[in-house]
């Protein structure tokens, strides 16, 4: 559920900051600085990990509440996001709309949903964790 929220915002949301170059070639001279004992433990590392495959991993509860109290507790939130989203679809499909000077977003109905949705989980979910 909040996954989809999430796919339909995300067009409307600022993009990442891009990494800068010289951040970029240092992180490729790290794989370059491994020597081959290092890679062969990541062989066998990786030939553990498959073992670990078999058996089911735990869900996070967080999804399960986000879900939940997105229909509930934050549903007014929820219900302006939505309707801010259609309003900025139907803004992006009319004739003119990259020549205005000022493009609605979604950013703050977005960040309204998700400070209550994280207001109201926590103290469920690190009560659960306890």
């Amino acid at each position: 559920m909040f996954t989809e929220l999430y796919e339909a915002v995300k067009d409307l949301l600022p993009s990442p900051v891009a990494f800068a170059e010289e951040d970029v070639e240092d992180s490729s001279n790290v794989d370059e600085d491994k020597d081959d004992d290092s890679v062969e433990d990541e062989e066998e590392d990786d030939d553990d990990d498959d073992d670990d495959d078999d058996e089911e991993e735990a869900q996070d509860p967080l999804d399960e509440l986000k879900a939940k109290y997105t229909e509930t507790i934050c549903h007014s939130f929820k219900h302006h996001l939505d309707e801010c989203v259609a309003r900025v679809t139907a803004a992006k499909e009319q004739e003119g709309y990259e020549d205005l000077e000022y493009k609605e977003d979604c950013v703050e109905e977005f960040f309204h949903l998700e400070h209550c949705l994280n207001e109201n989980i926590a103290p469920v979910l690190f009560a659960k964790l306890r």
